[in-house]
């Protein structure tokens, strides 16, 4: 098991492909599946509201200070991310179908991982404070952007995105965030104080939507639909599409004359994507029996990202300790 941690591999993975092997296997139906996307649905709601309850402000206004980093993360993840993924979606559309296509582009314009892009800045040596302000401007922005981009790249038959997903997500998303901000003086402390509950929140409402996810895509026949040598081939993309990201990342910081703790941030925010933010969004935009497959590179991408970052900040340690 410490082999494991070591590359990343945690408890919380372990939970995460168990899931998805019971959305499979077990599918939630009828009353349950009904039951499941209510529960889901408020656990969204609540870790919004402990992120906006916990989030500083002025970690915020101090990381905006650096506006050189800001901009290039936050460029990476709006505008180099989105190019790659339209240029990879359009190469290998043919081959992958028209729902996982979907799915990459839906990866291609999410914000940036929060947690775990902080967390590995921190084990790099990095600029933590930076890190901070970039992984929660892009969530925050990204919560009104992402459903924007979504409806300039994809251009779904029905128009883009409707009017009801607009609502959903800023009842479900926004809204209890605004409300863990403003009370934010009254129950932050508390909030911080007890960080195991937000880690149970966070991962907890993860593993929901994953299992409602996929048993909604098993009970509607979706993965019969999908051939194995797309599965395989997709796996292959979200990787070449990794790696090119973090070889722009690795490039930009040198380019741009970045110290070491500003390329660590450039490097871990603006080469990850978001599972936490990019579920309910995706649940919010696209049809219960589609979701599963459309967030299935943004599933490939998650673990593989976190895989690779675990090892190249272990990497950093190792640099700095010899």
């Amino acid at each position: 098991m410490s082999f494991l941690k070591r590359i990343g591999i945690d408890t919380y993975m372990l939970l995460l492909i168990t899931t998805v092997c019971l959305g499979l296997l077990l599918p939630a139906q009828g009353v349950a599946a009904q039951g499941l996307k209510q529960v889901t649905y408020w656990a969204v709601a609540l870790l919004f509201f402990l992120y906006g309850a916990k989030l500083d402000p002025g970690a915020v206004r101090a990381g905006l200070l650096n506006w050189r980093l800001q901009g290039l993360t936050f460029g990476a993840t709006y505008v180099m991310f989105p190019l790659v993924g339209l240029a990879l979606a359009t190469i290998f559309a043919p081959l992958l179908g028209p729902t996982i296509t979907l799915g990459l582009l839906f990866l291609a314009v999410l914000p940036s991982t929060v947690q775990s892009s902080i967390a590995f800045t921190s084990i790099a040596g990095g600029n933590v404070p930076a890190a901070i302000c970039a992984a929660s401007l892009s969530n925050i922005v990204g919560v009104l952007l992402t459903p924007a981009l979504v409806a300039l790249l994809l251009h779904q038959g029905d128009g883009g995105v409707s009017f009801d997903a607009v609502i959903k997500i800023g009842t479900q998303i926004l809204l209890p965030f605004v409300v863990g901000q403003l009370l934010r003086p009254w129950v932050g402390g508390f909030v911080q104080k007890h960080r195991l509950l937000t880690m149970i929140v966070d991962r907890g409402s993860i593993l929901l939507i994953v299992y409602s996810a996929f048993s909604a895509g098993t009970t509607s026949g979706l993965w019969l639909q999908i051939p194995a040598m797309s599965l395989t081939l997709l796996v292959v993309v979200v990787l070449v599409f990794l790696a090119i990201v973090m070889g722009l990342m690795v490039g930009a910081g040198r380019l741009f004359g970045l110290d070491d703790p500003d390329e660590a941030v450039l490097f871990y925010c603006g080469s990850t994507k978001s599972l936490a933010s990019g579920l309910p969004i995706a649940a919010a935009l696209f049809a219960a029996d589609q979701v599963g497959a459309i967030v299935l590179p943004l599933m490939i991408y998650h673990m593989s990202q976190l895989l690779v970052c675990a090892f190249v900040s272990q990497r950093a340690v190792a640099v700095q300790a010899s």
